[in-house]
């Protein structure tokens, strides 16, 4: 058990519902949108930086820039600036960054998995929705 910002017990493993707990922080920058892309494009292989916007595709370079950043503060990637001209900059996963990339892309290959299943779930909501819609309508 670990103590959590509040001084209650909670299971290691489970995320504070705490709105200042540093672990929602980190979460919040692993799984985002873009985060998860990068990771796992650096799980296969360090790039550079034009090279892995055009592998992560549709992020701009700001946000690249910024998840880059983000995820090398959180200790997650590894930043190699080469002193050659033109300059280099290779990226690449810590330890750390190895570890959360492959938690990362289990959850998305299994998410891949489950397409039909969620897409079957949304059309039978979507369906009882509109019943519900119509009948209260039409009462």
């Amino acid at each position: 058990m670990v103590v959590s910002a509040t001084g209650g017990l909670r299971q290691p493993g489970r995320v504070s519902g705490e709105p200042q707990c540093p672990s929602r922080l980190i979460l919040e920058h692993v799984t985002s949108r873009w985060g998860v892309l990068v990771l796992a494009a650096l799980l296969e292989r360090s790039h550079r930086f034009s090279e892995l916007r055009r592998e992560v595709g549709g992020v701009s370079e700001k946000m690249l820039a910024q998840t880059l950043r983000t995820l090398e503060r959180d200790g997650f990637v590894h930043r190699d600036a080469k002193p050659v001209i033109p300059p280099r900059v290779d990226y690449s996963l810590t330890p750390l960054g190895v570890r959360a990339a492959e938690q990362v892309v289990a959850l998305a290959c299994w998410i891949e998995s489950q397409v039909d299943t969620v897409e079957a779930a949304r059309t039978a909501y979507d369906e009882t929705r509109a019943w519900l819609l119509y009948t209260s309508y039409s009462a």
